[in-house]
């Protein structure tokens, strides 16, 4: 998958797991993926799937802070984003998707160490990090599984994390963690 990554990626990563500053860089980053992604989302059906969204993100922000232990940031924020593609593609909600659903399989063999310690599989995105109170239910399209449309998806780039740094270069495997970041600096101007 080719994602980005710059300094903000960084304070984030350092302000989840910081208490206090933790939980207003979640609700951010919560608020922040629900927008993008219901900005991906055919008009029709964008607030219906709002409350599903953020309850979704919410606990994929668990998964990223456990997956700190077995990856750097960029495969561990990844991970958070095929997480999500699992869950569009079992919703029929392939325009939102990121890559091909064609690409799912290997997306998922990459991190299958990860995913099998955690119990999460391509029909159970959440796996143990799915709240004990569950997530929002949100109505699917599964019509769209049998045509499907990415027209945000970027095929290619299932055998690795591809980063796209700040000033355009596109790097495998991610950047190094920049020093002396200000975490509180970049979660309270976000």
């Amino acid at each position: 998958m080719k994602i980005r990554q710059n300094v903000k990626h960084f304070a984030f990563k350092q302000a989840l797991t910081a208490p206090v500053l933790g939980d207003v860089a979640r609700g951010k980053l919560v608020d922040m993926h629900t927008d993008i992604f219901l900005g991906k989302a055919d008009d029709a059906h964008r607030e219906e799937r709002r409350e599903h969204l953020d309850d979704f993100f919410d606990a994929t922000m668990d998964t990223y802070v456990a997956a700190l232990d077995y990856y750097p940031e960029a495969k561990a924020r990844e991970i958070t984003h095929v997480q999500a593609n699992f869950d569009f593609f079992n919703h029929g909600w392939t325009e939102m998707m990121e890559f091909p659903s064609d690409e799912l399989g290997e997306h998922h063999d990459r991190y299958a160490e990860f995913f099998d310690d955690h119990d999460i599989a391509i029909d159970d995105p959440l796996g143990v990090f799915e709240p004990a109170d569950g997530i929002a239910d949100a109505p699917s399209t599964p019509e769209k599984l049998d045509d499907p449309i990415h027209p945000y998806a970027e095929g290619g780039f299932a055998d690795d994390v591809y980063v796209e740094t700040g000033d355009g270069e596109v790097v495998v495997g991610g950047q190094a963690e920049p020093e002396d970041i200000d975490p509180e600096e970049y979660v309270a101007d976000d």
